[in-house]
């Protein structure tokens, strides 16, 4: 009889460990669940935040796209007028018509429009990583845009503004009577000025330098054109 109740006892120690460690590995499988579940539901809200973020930052870039086009469709349509009107001075001059229209036509030909892109969205974008983008395509075209056909872009206005600075102004102070920007540019001796051959050829590097202009202001229309859609796709 002894030796059965230290056997019974043994047993029910045993059980009491089995209980405690089944106990104690129920604890532990509850808190890894709980762990797992916790980090599946912070992951679900970083998620949940980054799609926000990308609808939210694909909306800006959207409307700054959409001035950028606005802007740049206005100055291509101005830099198509002032060529057009510099192959017709060319022309007349040519056939030695010096009438008052040539003062208008210069207002046309030599003012011109300064264009800044709005990247505040893709400066917000590149401050928080690109890669929030989940559109990799969407990505290249950005870096494409602002990054590359912009910075050809600003080196053909640069071009522009250039030739205005240093052949333009001297020579509008030095041979013009009145000038106006936009609206007229009349020479103390209209017809002495135009019979000037350096100054003919002013006009014909200004026209190279405006066509440059209008091949990158075209270029990058494409590129907004193509972002837009993609953008659009993305947030469908």
């Amino acid at each position: 009889m002894p030796f059965l109740n230290k056997l019974r006892k043994t047993e029910m120690k045993t059980d009491g460990l089995k209980r405690y460690l089944l106990y104690a590995v129920g604890e532990i499988v509850l808190v890894v669940v709980g762990i797992l579940i916790a980090l599946e539901i912070n992951n679900w809200n970083e998620e949940r935040k980054e799609k926000q973020f990308e609808m939210e930052i694909l909306t800006l870039l959207d409307q700054n796209l959409e001035n950028d086009s606005i802007m740049l469709t206005l100055e291509l349509h101005k830099t198509q007028v002032a060529m057009g009107l510099t192959d017709k001075l060319q022309a007349a001059v040519a056939k030695k018509q010096y009438s008052d229209s040539l003062h208008f036509w210069m207002g046309k030909i030599i003012s011109f429009e300064r264009f800044k892109s709005q990247s505040s969205a893709f400066e917000v974008l590149k401050a928080n990583g690109i890669q929030h983008l989940s559109d990799k395509k969407l990505q290249l075209l950005l870096i494409a845009y602002y990054e590359e056909s912009l910075f050809k872009l600003y080196e053909s206005l640069n071009d522009v503004l250039h030739s205005f600075n240093t052949d333009w102004i001297p020579l509008i102070k030095a041979e013009f009577s009145d000038f106006k920007w936009m609206d007229r540019h009349i020479p103390n001796h209209t017809q002495a000025f135009f019979e000037k051959p350096s100054n003919v050829v002013i006009f014909k590097l200004y026209q190279d330098n405006r066509a440059g202009q209008l091949g990158k202001m075209k270029s990058s229309l494409r590129a907004i054109s193509e972002i837009r859609q993609q953008i659009r796709a993305t947030l469908k």
